[in-house]
């Protein structure tokens, strides 16, 4: 017996409307305390910003262009490019990447902040220099185009000093939206893992950056991790010449941001806690560790920006047991942002989290549909990732089981496009079962894919 429960806030300015629906099943037996929840986070224009009014944009008129005609603040924009020297193995490679750089410049509205950092063992700045940057318009953007022809690879990777020249670029603009593109071809190896790790912890919440990875020699684990750490996206370009496409794909999505800094903001009562918090849709991110305490029992989690957009929250509570016929307030959900004074902000939506406890047994031990989908979807995450890495090491009859039942849990979530990925690594007996067996050649290409694209998910059916 699931429980649904819905509230959202607006307020009277023009820009985005946000909404927050909670799903559930709010039944425990006596003496239960574990809570779960599916909170539905959903942006939509003609909304608010919580009373900022949105800056329109006027696109430019190159007949080139990709710009996006959607209103929105002003943006600023870092595209880092790789010019190490494996970026020349194959020539066409580097070529791309340049490709791709100035069809990510065209796609830029007008007026928007931005610039293009050239990364080998150090970053340098390729356009426009001079610690600053350029506002987009048929002449900068021309101009970038131009210095891009410059761009020679040659040099090593140290993907850290690429990130903090981004971050000192992008805090001379005042824009709301501040986002980077990162573009690398192989492994971090002129830098420590400890300095990308304090790069990323310093860049954290200053930008948020979506990371490619071109060609098959670049390691999966430290591009998802750049993403994950700037609550972007990360994924795998194999053939250099989608880079163009890829480019021009994230460059909208960037253009399509509209509201920059929103937090999810949890209360709970006393003597309650939070298990932990996960983003589920459209791809996996845990953000309990992210917590910011924010006021008695308050605490905010970032969740970056926000264009036209809905997302999925796995939300954990344990609370204080209870006694057949108690009701109480879980936890309470909102959507909030920063004001520019520091004074406490009004919430832009607003869901609630409850527990009753029954003594129905069939009420208190059925799982909500949501809370159970997106369950599958992290432990298919998790199997395929496990199998992955037993695979590697040779465990061959472990990574059989393992990628057998993540086969199982594609098929069963209806999780397609991951089923595809899994069918080339693993010859699928019987999907139903699990049953499968091992190829023996698999391509790195397809091997990188599926482990970059391992964490995307497919929204439950509501």
């Amino acid at each position: 017996m699931a429980t649904f429960s819905k509230t959202s806030g607006v307020s009277k300015t023009g820009g985005h409307r946000f909404t927050v629906d909670v799903y559930q099943n709010a039944h425990l037996p006596e003496g239960g305390r574990e809570v779960d929840a599916i909170v539905t986070v959903t942006a939509t224009r003609g909304g608010t910003t919580a009373g900022t009014p949105l800056v329109p944009a006027v696109p430019h008129q190159s007949p080139s262009s990709h710009a996006l005609p959607a209103p929105g603040p002003d943006a600023a924009v870092v595209i880092m490019v790789d010019c190490s020297g494996s970026m020349d193995y194959p020539p066409a490679k580097m070529r791309n990447a340049r490709a791709a750089t100035a069809a990510a410049v065209d796609t830029l509205r007008d007026g928007v902040a931005f610039a293009v950092v050239a990364g080998t063992h150090q970053a340098k700045e390729a356009y426009p220099g001079g610690g600053r940057l350029a506002l987009a318009d048929a002449t900068t953007r021309q101009q970038a185009k131009e210095a891009l022809r410059k761009l020679t690879p040659g040099g090593g990777t140290a993907i850290g000093t690429w990130l903090r020249l981004a971050g000192q670029l992008l805090e001379t603009s005042e824009a709301p939206i501040r986002h980077g593109i990162l573009l690398t071809d192989g492994r971090n190896e002129h830098e420590e893992p400890d300095a990308l790790r304090a790069s990323l912890e310093h860049c954290a919440g200053r930008f948020t950056c979506d990371a490619r990875g071109v060609g098959t020699d670049w390691e999966v684990k430290e591009v998802t991790a750049i993403a994950s750490a700037l609550l972007g996206t990360a994924d795998i370009v194999a053939d250099p010449a989608g880079l163009a496409a890829d480019f021009t794909r994230m460059m909208e999505t960037a253009m399509g941001k509209e509201v920059a800094d929103v937090a999810l903001r949890l209360w709970t009562p006393q003597g309650a806690e939070v298990r932990f918090l996960k983003q589920v849709a459209p791809a996996l991110e845990t953000l309990t560790e992210r917590r910011v305490e924010a006021g008695p029992r308050i605490g905010d989690y970032p969740t970056g920006s926000w264009g036209d957009e809905s997302r999925d929250y796995h939300l954990g509570v344990r609370v204080p047991a209870a006694a057949v016929g108690e009701e109480m307030l879980a936890a309470r959900v909102s959507l909030v942002l920063p004001t520019p004074d520091g004074s406490s902000p009004r919430p832009l939506a607003q869901g609630l989290v409850r527990a009753v406890w029954t003594d129905d047994l069939a009420a208190s031990t059925s799982m909500n549909a949501q809370v159970a989908h997106y369950t599958g979807q992290a432990e298919l995450a998790r199997y395929i990732q496990e199998g992955l890495d037993l695979r590697r090491s040779g465990d061959l009859d472990g990574a059989t089981a393992k990628l057998g039942r993540a086969v199982q849990l594609a098929n069963r979530s209806g999780n397609e496009d991951t089923a595809k990925l899994l069918a080339k690594v693993v010859d699928v007996v019987d999907a139903a079962t699990g049953t499968v067996r091992l190829k023996a050649k698999v391509t790195a290409e397809a091997q990188m894919t599926l482990e970059t694209r391992s964490t995307k998910t497919v929204r439950v059916k509501k």
